[in-house]
């Protein structure tokens, strides 16, 4: 062979190889954007609530008086999920008006839907459960079941989450101590009680929380409209446990500030969840607004796991400007959080929407 084209040839094969490498490098490298997403989930939607069931995620969002469920193997690829209209309110009634938070669970093979709503009249909201017997939340019908009668006096009752501990249900929810305000002021708790069915208080309700700390207290902000009434807040108690402790995390200060946090109850596994000295308040809050990563009032939070079950995440609202306030710029957000020795989260800060965050183990 003619050296010259013997040189031509390892040329050649010289560039097939790097040319093979390259290839496979921006494989690697398209592969690992791939695996990445960042917040917001949505363009906006507040009180976001997801269920991973049968290796989907179910999200549910309420929306001009609507029910929304979507459904996604990939939570981060919200904006293509499967998505349907599984429930419209009636025109009038005390259900009729101003659908709030809603959430979805299975429970006894059956789904349940708890949402907060009114007549048009805020002083009016209350809880109520929908029901739908088939396996699957996109079939069958969602059909009203009852109105919670969360206490006697039929108290102002917004928020509420159901879930069961040793073999028992449990209903949590944010509610007023009376119907009326107290000494000019509206003070919203956490409360907790038994329940003998999924749509059934069977307790009398405990308070386990009320806003009593400074940062819990925030309701006024500049340059941000709020209510002429001083309002304490405490909302949107979520459930969780690990290890030997069950944690109730709620949201404090008014959704209208960028001061809206997350609050921490805690209390064993084998305490009597409805005595109110079994729960033990952090100091402090555990989630809030970053200035500098420009994410306010982080809060109204759910939980879920990676599909392979190995990683814990939290999804919660938050706005990009502090002075966004309850408005439709909230937008659902997620991000992986820890755990300490002793069985305490980690939710660290809410981080910025340009940073790529890595999809969930499993996805």
């Amino acid at each position: 062979m003619d050296h010259r084209f013997k040189y031509i040839w390892y040329a050649l094969f010289f560039f097939l190889i790097v040319a093979c490498k390259e290839t496979e490098s921006e494989k690697i490298n398209l592969g690992h954007v791939e695996n990445t997403f960042s917040n917001p989930l949505l363009p906006n939607g507040p009180d976001p609530w997801v269920i991973f069931h049968d290796n989907y995620y179910f999200y549910i969002r309420s929306e001009n008086r609507k029910l929304i469920l979507m459904k996604t193997a990939d939570i981060t690829d919200l904006q293509n999920a499967e998505s349907h209209i599984i429930w419209s309110a009636p025109e009038t009634g005390n259900y009729s008006k101003n659908i709030w938070a809603p959430e979805i669970h299975f429970i006894n093979n059956n789904w349940y839907i708890y949402f907060a709503a009114d007549n048009g009249d805020n002083r009016n909201h209350r809880m109520f459960v929908l029901e739908n017997t088939s396996k699957n939340p996109f079939e069958g019908v969602f059909v009203f079941k009852s109105k919670i009668e969360t206490d006697k006096n039929d108290n102002w009752a917004i928020d509420g989450s159901i879930f069961e501990h040793k073999n028992q249900l449990y209903f949590i929810w944010s509610g007023w101590e009376e119907p009326k305000k107290e000494n000019g002021m509206e003070i919203q708790n956490i409360y907790i009680a038994e329940m003998s069915n999924p749509w059934t208080i069977s307790s009398k309700r405990v308070l386990i929380s009320t806003p009593e700390q400074k940062w819990e207290q925030k309701w006024q902000y500049p340059g941000v409209s709020g209510p002429s009434t001083r309002v304490y807040v405490n909302e949107g108690p979520q459930m969780i446990v690990h290890g030997e402790k069950i944690h109730i995390i709620y949201s404090a200060s008014g959704c209208w500030t960028p001061y809206y946090s997350l609050g921490l109850l805690t209390a064993k596994v084998n305490n009597d969840l409805m005595i109110k000295t079994s729960w033990v308040k952090s100091e402090n809050p555990v989630f809030e607004q970053s200035e500098k990563n420009k994410v306010y009032g982080p809060g109204h939070n759910s939980f879920f796991k990676s599909p392979d079950g190995t990683e814990d995440w939290i999804l919660y609202h938050a706005t990009d400007g502090s002075t966004d306030g309850c408005s439709d710029k909230r937008s659902p957000r997620a991000q992986e959080f820890r755990w300490t020795k002793d069985d305490m989260p980690i939710f660290g800060t809410p981080v910025t929407v340009s940073k790529k965050l890595v999809r969930p183990s499993g996805i």
